[in-house]
Parts: structure tokens; C-alpha cells; sequence
């Protein structure tokens, strides 16, 4: 018989795997939840020749069942309501020993820390809270590929090895390549996207892992992260940059809201699709917002929070851009406009989920902004030179996708949204 995920149960045999997560004695009746990646049954028994069977199964073991699905009787809270499986043989697959940590936690006041479920990520990752963010994430990216693949951008493969470091090397990951030397770990592929445009393709995007090599203990710092990132050609100002990725944004949160309503309810989560357009400000009204002192410096956290709260109150959205940086904030590679940078940052709330903007095509004013920055020219020729033979005016944008899922979540901790997060202190499992 072929197997049926519990999701598809319907009246009639079945034969169901999965992993056993509860057992309860009733007298003269034992009842077994299983658990599969799509949901949890109850399984019933009257039968005492397989009572002992029951006993012999310890919780978290990987057991096969084969029974009648029928209408419930008795209804537990984490299993379907409508339906129930009289069991008529089972197998135990593979026998859990005690877990460490505990995968269905019967007492919701006790709290494993974060730090030790962590450790045993594998296990914690079994339980349904964690398989429904990962579900959301899953379906958040398939939203966003789905836009672009449907508005012509093609999906294309940056390197993750780099032969120099393209933001000044400070936090990056340094690694032995041969015997050329020094090789780094990206820190974000921009450059290499940038030279596909300028190779004639005209609509990109990227997805793939980026490390920072920094030591930071905040709940939105990963050292290495998720990114979907595109690029795109002819532009004709940040503001194009901007309709682009508020579209994807909002595309990818409907696409979640239609595939996830399960996970989302028991997230308790009540998503909504973000009204476009996002709200905008320049850089200094959004210092002049948060009444800065440092009109000329980065924001702060505390101004950031302070921002969001503005943003939330006046114009009643999540979602927000920040443009139009004074130059000598941004790195050389972006557009250069009488002392501005066609810079574009995206928040959600308090948290900075992307970076971006227009970029500089013009060779002379690249030479020049090198200049000002003050940085090497023969370092930064490899990306350079080909600005010399031709290059459009171009764009784009790198969205952080666990930052993504920690905000639209409400997640404690950006760690949740990693599969298994890469911190200063953890390097394993």
C-alpha cells in the first residue's frame, strides 16, 4: 500500500510513517499520535495484543502504521478534529532513546533556552512551530521566484569564493586558496551581479548564503545569511529600484498568506499584504523625524526604533524605504549625484532588511568616487575595467531573508529563521 501524509487522510485504509509524538492510556484504550511533515493524526487501539507494542515505543520513535480512517470521537487538541485512525498493525522503525530536549512540551509555562534547543537543532526542529517557520520561508521565497521568474528576470549563480574583499576586509571570513593565497567568503556578491548586467543580462537575481565575519550578540545578527538579491538594467533612478522590490515584498507576503494559513494560525500570526506604495523618506527627513543631533552620521539602533514608531503612527505601515544618503556614507559604487547617493534601504518596522539602490555606471565618476574614497584603484581594476567598454545605467537590491522572517513573525530572535544559524560562538551542529 502507498503511503498517506496525514494531510491527505480520508475515510478508508491507510499507511502512514512518521515520528510518534504522544502516547495516552485510557483504560481499555491507547491512543498514539503520529506525527508527519504535513500534520498529526490520532491512532487508536483496543486491541491488547498490541498493547505491548505500545509499551515497547517510546516517544519521538519512527514507527509504521497501517489501520481504518474514520470519523473521531475523541478529539486532542493537536491533532486533526476530524478524523481518526483504528490501527490494525504497527512497526516500530526505529526506537527513540529519551530526547535531551523535549520535542511536544505538555507544560507550556517551561521554556527550553534557546541556546541549549540550539544545540540539538535537529530535534528542536521537529517540533511544529519550527517546521511552520521554515514552511513560511520556504513559501516566501518560492513567492519571490515566482515574480521574478514571471517578470523576466533570470536566476543566476554569484560566487561565494571572492579573490578580494569588495567592502574594505575588516569582517570578512579569510580562508587558504591554493597557492594564489588569501581567498574570502562574500559578503555580499554585488559586484559580480553588477558585471552581469554589464554582460548583457539585463534582469537578474541571486539567492544564496553571505557571510560577516562580525562579532555581534544582537537578536538580528547572523554571521552567515540568506539573500535574494536583484539586479536589473536601463533604469532611470532609485525610485525604479524602490517599485521593484515593494512589489516582490508584497507579491512574496500574499503567496505566504495563500499556502501557509495553517502555520500562520498556529503562529498565531495575522499576516496582511502590505499596502503599496511603501512610504519614503530621504535621509534627512528621517533624521529630522527622529530629531538627531548627528545629522550626518548613519542612524543609530535607538533612532531606528524611533523611526519605526514615526513610520508606524503618521503613515500606518511596516514597510519602509530610506533614500537619497549623503555620499560620503555609501561606498564608491553607488550613484553619485551632487553629493547624494541613490542609495535605497528597506525596513521593516526598526530593522533594516535590505540595502540597495541606483549604481554608478559613468567610468569617470567611478575613477573619482574611488579617489574621494580614497581607496586603491589597481585593487578594484578587476570590476572597474569593463565600466570602460560600455555599461547602462543599472540597479538593484540584496533582501536579508531571515531578518525577512524574523520581522514578519515577530520572532524573538533572527536565529529562529536560520536552519542552522552560524553565530561567533557556533560553528556546530
Amino acid at each position: 500500500m502507498q503511503r498517506t501524509y496525514v494531510k491527505d487522510i480520508q475515510i478508508g485504509n491507510v499507511f502512514l510513517q512518521g515520528f510518534v509524538h504522544e502516547i495516552r492510556d485510557l483504560a481499555k484504550i491507547k491512543f498514539l499520535l503520529l506525527r508527519d511533515m504535513t500534520g498529526i493524526v490520532q491512532c487508536i487501539t483496543k486491541d491488547s495484543k498490541l498493547f505491548k507494542k505500545f509499551s515497547d515505543i517510546g516517544l519521538e520513535s519512527v514507527v509504521s502504521i497501517k489501520g481504518k480512517a474514520k470519523k473521531a470521537n475523541v478529539k486532542f487538541e493537536e491533532a486533526r478534529k476530524d478524523i481518526e485512525i483504528e490501527i490494525d498493525s504497527i512497526e516500530l522503525l526505529s526506537k527513540a532513546e529519551n530526547t535531551p530536549i523535549q520535542v511536544f512540551e505538555k507544560d507550556k509555562t517551561i521554556k527550553t533556552d534557546l541556546s541549549k534547543r540550539l544545540d540539538y537543532r535537529c530535534l528542536d526542529l521537529r517540533k511544529r512551530r519550527n517546521f511552520s517557520i521554515m514552511k513560511i520561508q520556504s513559501k516566501l521565497l518560492e513567492g519571490m521566484q515566482i515574480y521574478l521568474n514571471s517578470n523576466g528576470f533570470l536566476q543566476v549563480f554569484t560566487p561565494c569564493l571572492m579573490g578580494s574583499s569588495s567592502e574594505g576586509g575588516a569582517e570578512v571570513f579569510k580562508l587558504k586558496y591554493y597557492e594564489k593565497g588569501e581567498a574570502f567568503l562574500r559578503q555580499d556578491p554585488q559586484l559580480h551581479r553588477q558585471l552581469t548586467i554589464l554582460g548583457g543580462l539585463e534582469k537578474i537575481y541571486d539567492l544564496g548564503p553571505s557571510w560577516r565575519a562580525e562579532s555581534s550578540h544582537t537578536t538580528r545578527h547572523l554571521c552567515e545569511h540568506r539573500t535574494i538579491a536583484a539586479e536589473f538594467a536601463f533604469i532611470k533612478d532609485q525610485e525604479e529600484v524602490m517599485k521593484v522590490q515593494e512589489k516582490l515584498v508584497a507579491e512574496a507576503i500574499k503567496h505566504v498568506i495563500n499556502t501557509c494559513k495553517e502555520e500562520l494560525n498556529l503562529l498565531d500570526i495575522s499576516l496582511k499584504v502590505p499596502k503599496l506604495p511603501f512610504p519614503r523618506l530621504t535621509f534627512k527627513e528621517a533624521k529630522k523625524a527622529v530629531n538627531s543631533k548627528h545629522k550626518d552620521h548613519e542612524l543609530s539602533t535607538e533612532e531606528e526604533k524611533k523611526l519605526g514608531e514615526y513610520v508606524r503612527k503618521k503613515y500606518k505601515a511596516n514597510f519602509f524605504f530610506i533614500h537619497s544618503f549623503p555620499f560620503k556614507l555609501k561606498p564608491f559604487y553607488v550613484f553619485h549625484n551632487k553629493n547624494e547617493a541613490g542609495s535605497v534601504d528597506l525596513y521593516f518596522n526598526n530593522i533594516e532588511l535590505s540595502s540597495g539602490g541606483q549604481r554608478e555606471h559613468r567610468y569617470a565618476i567611478i575613477l573619482k568616487n574611488l579617489k574621494e574614497k580614497k581607496l586603491d584603484p589597481k585593487k578594484i581594476e578587476w570590476f572597474t575595467q569593463f565600466f570602460k567598454w560600455g555599461a547602462p545605467s543599472h540597479g538593484g537590491f540584496a533582501i536579508g531573508i531571515e531578518r525577512l522572517i524574523h520581522s514578519i513573525l515577530s520572532l524573538s530572535h533572527v536565529k529562529e529563521a536560520a536552519l542552522f544559524p552560524r553565530d561567533p560562538e557556533r560553528l556546530l551542529p
